[in-house]
């Protein structure tokens, strides 16, 4: 395999990557759609803010305070450019992706919110789809639960594409949201927007991307996209844990009433009521993740340094290296597109008779190879498949060829093993 893409010069930015694992072992780390590791600009940025520069924001009238705040707001300004948001106001900051998608559902159904967009009763409909992580399945399900809505949802083909077969019976005039995975995480398959979308507003409904495996691998500008609400994690962006984003069309955001209550989301309070300040800061109750959101913005300005769309050219051409190496594994079935179209560099797969547990296991011991076994957090999309689990692999800028070799000996090991 050739690549004009430098990820060997982009592996020194990762500290961990040059470690190695006891008995000698060095890590190869194939689990980014897990989470991805951090460059040391990452790591500096936020341990110069909390060395130097830390105090709680928006409230404390010094020096530190003022230092604080303009790293938190200059955070918000870097992640709105990065993912082409028309207003910084439309970037909330979240603990996580789950947080945004329940923050979103919470929304609809709620008796102080008189906006129709977002009444929600019996009769009315949520669709999601069969491949959606848990995190996009559960606020809908609670939603459905609380307001007596009905919970609807796409199928998934055999080649693990999105089944439109249905598209305009199952959006119809009673679907309030539609809610699908950009991305997904045990798939690759990246999914047809604009088709979705088209049908969402023919209905007049709302539609919401979990973005969480797309924003780190591909550039992706919401204006463009044409939805309503983006969510998307930090860790998976390079960044830190414990910080996530939510973006939401202005006037939307505007309307939806607070998710958390507590201080900094307030306008003024009485004994008896209170109200609120404005979006974003409505729904940012309490002290932020500020130390996060500054390594976020250093995540996305790193990012935005390499770019995007030379970020998605070498995942592709690692995809499809791993795609062609895999194939000569005998018994190993890879669940999902087999081809290069609309595909991210996430390859799940089972061996044929032996446990995923124990392929990971083997990998992780003897060959210092890291992936994820398991359902991944994506249970209802392996019961369609009939599998209780899978090995997956998953690749990043870093990733080089040799990993994806070294994934491959250690697959041959592990046939060998249980021959």
């Amino acid at each position: 395999m050739t690549t004009g893409f430098d990820a060997e010069r982009i592996r020194k930015d990762f500290p961990v990557l040059s470690r190695e694992l006891p008995g000698g072992r060095p890590l190869v780390y194939l689990d980014s759609a897990n989470s991805a590791q951090k460059p040391t600009r990452v790591v500096e940025a936020m341990r110069e803010h909390m060395a130097m520069h830390y105090s709680n924001v928006g409230r404390a009238m010094h020096a530190l305070g003022a230092e604080s705040t303009e790293a938190y707001e200059a955070a918000r300004d870097k992640i709105a450019a990065f993912v082409g948001a028309p207003s910084r106001e439309e970037i909330v900051f979240t603990k996580n992706a789950s947080e945004a998608l329940n923050l979103v559902a919470y929304s609809f159904g709620n008796r102080t919110n008189d906006d129709p967009r977002f009444r929600m009763g019996p009769g009315d409909e949520i669709v999601i789809s069969e491949m959606e992580h848990h995190s996009n399945i559960v606020p809908w399900q609670m939603l459905a639960q609380r307001t007596g809505a009905t919970l609807r949802w796409f199928g998934v083909t055999d080649e693990g594409r999105l089944d439109l077969g249905n598209l305009e019976e199952l959006v119809n005039e009673r679907t309030k949201i539609v809610s699908i995975v950009h991305q997904s995480n045990v798939l690759g398959t990246v999914n047809p927007v604009e088709r979705v979308l088209a049908r969402v507003r023919q209905v007049g409904a709302l539609m919401m991307l979990d973005a969480s495996q797309s924003v780190p691998h591909q550039a992706v500008d919401v204006a463009a996209l044409g939805v309503d609400f983006l969510a998307f994690t930090g860790h998976k962006v390079v960044g830190p844990s414990g910080v996530g984003v939510l973006w939401g069309r202005g006037e939307l955001l505007d309307a939806m009433p607070p998710f958390l209550g507590g201080g900094e989301m307030i306008e003024a309070v009485w004994m008896d009521r209170s109200t609120y300040a404005p979006a974003p800061h409505k729904f940012e109750a309490g002290t932020p993740p500020i130390v996060e959101a500054v390594g976020l913005g250093a995540a996305v300005d790193y990012l935005s340094e390499i770019g995007l769309d030379a970020v998605a050219r070498h995942e592709r051409e690692l995809t499809a290296y791993a795609l062609e190496a895999l194939a000569d594994v005998p018994g190993l079935k890879v669940v999902g597109p087999r081809d290069l179209d609309m595909r991210g560099g996430t390859v799940s797969f089972t061996l044929e008779g032996i446990h995923p547990h124990d392929v990971g296991q083997i990998l992780d011991d003897e060959f210092g190879v890291a992936v994820r076994v398991g359902h991944h957090c994506a249970r209802p999309l392996h019961l369609r498949f009939g599998i209780p689990a899978t090995t997956r692999a998953s690749f990043y800028l870093y990733t080089v060829p040799a990993e994806i070799d070294a994934l491959v000996r250690g697959l041959h090991h592990v046939r060998k093993v249980f021959a």
